[in-house]
C-alpha cells in the first residue's frame, strides 16, 4: 500500500536540477502577471526538450507532481502543455 503522507510527497524527486531552475524562473517571475510566466516556463522548457536535456518520463514526472496542486482548468492545460512538448 503506498504512503500518502506530505513526506513521501516531499520525498518524490524530480529530475536533477529542476530545484534550481524553478529558483531561477520564479526570481525572474517576480512581478510579472501569470501568462508571462507560463511562457517563460514553456519557452524554458521547449528549448531543454530540444536540447535533450528534458525527457518525456521528466515531463511526466513533473506533471504528476505539480497536477495535484492545480483546478481542473488549469490542470487541462498543464496536460495540452506536456503533451505539445513531449511531441518536440
Amino acid at each position: 500500500m503506498a504512503n500518502n503522507d506530505f513526506k513521501s510527497f516531499s520525498q518524490k524527486k524530480l529530475p536533477k536540477g529542476w530545484e534550481e531552475e524553478a529558483a531561477r524562473v520564479m526570481a525572474a517571475a517576480e512581478g510579472k502577471g501569470e501568462g508571462e510566466v507560463l511562457r517563460e516556463i514553456v519557452s524554458r522548457a521547449e528549448r531543454a526538450k530540444r536540447e535533450g536535456t528534458l525527457s518525456n518520463a521528466e515531463i511526466d514526472a513533473f506533471v504528476a507532481q505539480i497536477s495535484p496542486v492545480l483546478d481542473a482548468p488549469k490542470r487541462r492545460k498543464l496536460l495540452k502543455i506536456a503533451e505539445k512538448l513531449k511531441r518536440l
